[in-house]
């Protein structure tokens, strides 16, 4: 080109790139002024989470002192608990209300609606141990602070206004444009900025110590720019390009020469060195997943190195054959969240799927690992729908719902406080085995998709979605007194107000969400965990009683009467009515589940099917055969009929109470019918990590049970005329899972020292109490 035609072009290719640097200009500030804002806001959380810990602790200690002090315990000696009462009164600025209730809380549960539920709980919760119970209470008309703390005549109750918590969370310094929420379960306390953020809140929350508050927290997304550049890499092409442009105005008015161009025998296609375009092409900016593994040379095999230079140790161990599982601060942390998401993202760019629905549960390391998660799925150019606070059946209901097809939760299911993990969803199929290892394998080996631009992120609530699409299906005959046991698991925000809305009364019993589990582990299957759900159901005269894990996929039900009603049966009820309309249709049990299954389901017109426990291969199994129903004797329960064929312990509830609301025999009477032999629940034995497996197989290998069917799908089963009895080993935790039953207790006994006899030859060091 001669160089007065390029001489005369490059006042266009000046303003060309001034435009251009005016746009990395701007997104580098916009980006850097966002993440400004971000750090502003998280400031400000960490601040209300310490100042909210401050003014509840100086309130605990306010009491704790008074009940220690010489007037009280003289007034609580001679049994004078109106000057007990005064005396804890005394001098406390702001104590609304003291009073000292009788253990038995007769009056409280006889007009329990009156008195408020949540005040019923506290007084329960301070009874129970030597700390002071504290929580957010509905007192009368008015939304106040309690404390609660057991006093040999029952429970002291103090009621404080609310500004005695919040005062400190109301002065914390904070950016307008941020959000900042004190929330107790799903209600929220107090709240302040940008009240159009709160639904995305919960993604960034922080628990207030271990009081069962949290602040949520959000600020407005900041998107990448262009290219995938974060602000200081935008800024710096920013300058580049304006320098540029500086160069071409500069050439143009002949103020800068131009070297060797329109020199004798030299041109611009003489020249190595590549135009800015060129040098794009060749070597693109580097995208915004700038953290991008690669495996370390140093670290061995597992340990993982990013960008920045940090280590990440990532444990095979913690992706089981259903789902990935981990203790929070040992084998879990944000970094190999990021990665499981990144390998996630990898696994739907392989299938050509783009949308995600990721969801958590009430633990307080989720908040969390949810954006560590997130964060792994949009460096693989993923699209997520967070939806926040929600059982793991909710999860699965969002990817139909939104028409994702893949969902995560981020769950520990119904583990110990400090366990989490992932239950995962792909193009509508439950990763489990092979699937999940690949994950790790990915992981390990580096076959991770990082995308050019991050994927989208939108918070959406589908709670009320989820809801009324279950109460436009089922609406109860009549209506049934319930109580309500979530454990302070994440189905405590849903539960009451699904069944409510198919016509059931509510009776609530710890559904505030608390990730610490204060009053009893969210487990349904052990019965122990059911002794308080048995009471309040026998105080308030209720029809029946529902319990729930603590992520809301597993249903347990107790009688009026205080009877246990396990799993397997239920499902018997849940067969004969899918039956009815669906003859023939095959019905899935796991080998935990009941002998009488079987001539159960052939008797109501039904096909039986024994498969191997775990809610990812039951729903694989349901897939591959078409079957209507399944259950697992752990309390999953798989509707294919009028639901979408996953686990859902909500969904559960409402079809039972269909069915009984159906009936004119009282709920107890027709769960009595129903055939039942003398059984035991699931008996666990733990045995050394890595070992549960092999000591199965050598047991399978050794089994001669004279007069038995062996099954050995999964683990061994012996089934007897009189009876049947099981040991699997367990895919999620060190621990062998036996079960017996037999048609009368001479026959149980029997099978058991059958099983305990031959355990006890192969492992004589396991502890077997059965």
């Amino acid at each position: 080109m001669p160089v007065g035609d390029l001489r005369s072009a490059l006042p266009k290719l000046a303003v060309l790139l001034a435009l251009l640097a005016a746009l990395m200009a701007w997104s580098g500030i916009r980006q850097w002024r966002d993440a400004g804002l971000l750090e502003d806001t998280e400031r400000a959380r960490d601040q209300a989470v310490e100042a909210v810990l401050a003014s509840h602790a100086a309130q605990v200690k306010q009491l704790e002192q008074r009940l220690a002090s010489a007037p009280v315990k003289a007034a609580l000696a001679a049994n004078d608990t109106a000057a007990a009462a005064e005396a804890i009164r005394d001098g406390w600025s702001g104590a609304e209300q003291v009073e000292i209730l009788d253990g038995a809380l007769i009056p409280a549960y006889d007009d329990a609606p009156t008195f408020g539920y949540s005040k019923l709980a506290l007084l329960e919760a301070g009874m129970q141990g030597d700390a002071v119970a504290t929580r957010v209470v509905k007192d009368g008309k008015q939304t106040s602070f309690g404390l609660a703390a057991a006093v040999p005549q029952g429970a002291v109750y103090v009621r404080l206004p609310l500004a005695r918590l919040t005062d400190g969370f109301e002065r914390v310094a904070m950016p307008a444009d941020g959000y900042l929420a004190l929330r107790q379960g799903g209600y929220s306390i107090a709240q302040r900025g940008n009240s159009r953020l709160a639904d995305g809140a919960e993604r960034m929350a922080h628990a207030v110590g271990k009081t069962g508050l949290r602040v949520a927290t959000a600020a407005p997304d900041s998107e990448s720019g262009p290219l995938g550049l974060g602000a200081i890499p935008a800024l710096v092409v920013a300058a580049l390009l304006a320098g540029l442009a500086i160069a071409a105005v500069l050439v143009a008015r002949g103020g800068l020469r131009l070297g060797n161009i329109g020199k004798k025998g030299t041109d611009m296609h003489d020249t190595d060195e590549p135009t800015l375009g060129e040098a794009l092409l060749r070597d693109p900016p580097p995208a915004s997943a700038g953290r991008a593994v690669a495996a370390s040379e140093e670290g061995g095999d597992d340990a993982y190195r990013q960008a920045d230079g940090k280590t990440v140790e990532v444990d095979p161990g913690i992706f089981r054959a259903y789902d990935i599982r981990g203790i929070v601060g040992t084998s879990l942390s944000v970094e190999v969240a990021e990665l499981i998401g990144l390998a996630i993202g990898s696994v739907m760019r392989d299938e050509d799927l783009t949308d995600i629905v990721v969801g958590r549960d009430g633990r307080l390391s989720g908040p969390d690992l949810a954006g560590g998660l997130i964060e792994g799925l949009r460096k693989a150019g993923r699209n997520v729908i967070d939806i926040g606070l929600a059982p793991t059946p909710v999860a699965y209901f969002g990817a139909y719902h939104l028409r994702a097809g893949s969902c995560v939760a981020v769950t520990g299911s119904h583990n110990p406080p400090d366990y989490n993990g992932f239950k995962i969803v792909v193009g509508g199929q439950t990763l489990s085995g092979d699937a999940i290892t690949d994950l790790y394998e990915r992981i390990r080996d580096n076959r991770l998709y990082v995308a050019g631009m991050p994927g989208d992120l939108q918070q959406r609530d589908i709670a009320a979605d989820y809801i009324q699409r279950i109460a436009d299906d089922v609406q109860l005959e009549r209506p049934l007194k319930i109580v309500v046991d979530a454990g302070n698991g994440v189905a405590g925000d849903i539960a009451p107000q699904l069944l409510e809305a198919i016509g059931a009364d509510v009776i609530p019993l710890y559904c505030e969400v608390d990730g610490t589990f204060p009053n009893h582990h969210p487990d349904p299957s052990e019965p122990h965990n059911l002794e308080d759900l048995i009471q309040t159901v026998k105080r308030f005269d209720a029809d029946i009683g529902l319990a729930f894990d603590g992520d809301g996929d597993r249903l347990g039900v107790v009688t009026k009467e205080g009877a246990v009603i396990f799993p397997d049966r239920l499902l018997m009820l849940f067969a004969a009515d899918v039956l009815e309309r669906n003859p023939g249709a095959l019905i899935i049990y796991d080998v935990k589940c009941t002998g009488k299954l079987q001539g159960w389901v052939l008797r109501h017109g039904g096909t039986p099917m024994m498969w191997k426990t775990g809610h990812s291969l039951i729903k694989a199994k349901m897939r591959e055969s078409g079957a209507e129903l399944a259950g697992e004797m752990s309390g999953h329960f798989f509707f294919q009929e009028r639901w979408y064929g996953f686990d859902d312990g909500l969904y559960s509830a409402a079809r039972l109470l269909e069915i009984l609301a159906n009936r004119s025999e009282t709920p107890s009477e027709v769960l009595a019918e129903l055939p039942d032999g003398v059984s035991t629940p699931e008996i666990k034995v733990d045995v050394a990590d890595g070992t549960p497996h092999a000591i199965v197989e050598r047991f399978v290998d050794g089994a001669e049970f004279e007069g038995a069917r062996l099954s050995t799908i999964d683990g061994l089963r012996a089934d007897w005329d009189d009876g049947w009895g099981l040991v699997r080993a367990s895919n999620t935790t060190p621990i062998l899972v036996l079960r017996f039953e037999a048609d009368n207790t001479a026959a149980l006994e029997r099978i058991k020292t059958e099983f305990r006899t031959r355990l006890q030859a192969l492992a004589p060091e396991l502890k077997m109490t059965f």
